[in-house]
């Protein structure tokens, strides 16, 4: 399970959670949880989303307190993200941004992905010398955002962990048959992440085991993290399934100097 994340002396405290992998010392990582910030209502209170309805002042000044927290120099990179495959190479333009995944080799270029029950997932090489970051939805898991991802390291896949950051768990996703069939015909090992639900005609889908089998199969055999619910844990993380207006978490990596 992840850690608190323990802030050195005179950084502001955020209640955030660190991934539990072996990274390389410079491989910088963290995912925030609901509280900390000043939002209200809905978004209460650290949302870092700025298109789910919120005030984008509070925003700005949410994302603030965290790079205040993390003692960034510079802001995370929020991407556009539109559950699809493309992956953002940084540094890069704004223009680029629209992606549901990132890339870094550079110092102090901070991925982060922005989610309230998909799931993100964190890449690095296993010398220190890249990382990156993925939104991965059913959709995205699917249409191969993990994969896109992956061939965007400069490294290969044997050299790269993952980890899995918290995500709808499989107890509460529920889907369609539909979306049951579209793994499965692209993969039979993935009958086993589904389950019959109560409601016919409905299964629940294991975003964590599919995510395990997509990474296994693209040649990640290092694979950390999985097992938290953002659906059940309504005191520390978002849920879009249920609550549908609510803010956004943020899952972050970064090299340091």
């Amino acid at each position: 399970m992840p850690t608190p994340w323990l802030p050195t002396a005179g950084e502001p405290l955020l209640p955030l959670l660190r991934p539990d992998w072996p990274a390389p010392p410079r491989v910088r990582a963290c995912v925030t949880t609901r509280a900390g910030g000043v939002s209200a209502g809905p978004y209460a209170t650290l949302n870092l989303g700025v298109h789910v309805g919120d005030d984008p002042a509070v925003v700005v000044a949410n994302r603030a307190r965290l790079r205040a927290a993390l003692s960034l120099d510079t802001e995370p990179v929020w991407l556009r993200q539109v559950h699809g495959v493309a992956v953002a190479r940084l540094p890069a333009p704004p223009d680029t941004l629209e992606a549901d995944a990132a890339v870094a080799s550079d110092a102090g270029v901070v991925c982060a992905i922005l989610t309230a029950d998909c799931l993100p997932v964190l890449f690095c090489a296993d010398d220190g010398s890249a990382v990156g970051a993925a939104h991965a939805g059913w959709r995205g898991l699917l249409a191969g955002v993990l994969e896109q991802t992956l061939r965007a390291l400069p490294v290969p896949s044997s050299r790269v962990l993952a980890w899995l950051g918290p995500a709808i768990g499989p107890r509460a996703f529920e889907v369609g048959r539909e979306v049951r069939d579209a793994f499965v015909g692209a993969d039979p090992a993935a009958a086993a992440a589904f389950a019959s639900s109560d409601v016919h005609g409905k299964y629940l889908a294991d975003l964590y085991a599919l995510a395990r089998l997509r990474l296994r199969a693209a040649g990640v055999t290092r694979i950390h993290g999985g097992g938290e619910c953002t659906h059940g844990d309504r005191e520390r993380f978002f849920s879009y399934r249920r609550d549908g207006v609510c803010g956004r978490m943020a899952t972050l990596i970064w090299l340091a100097d």
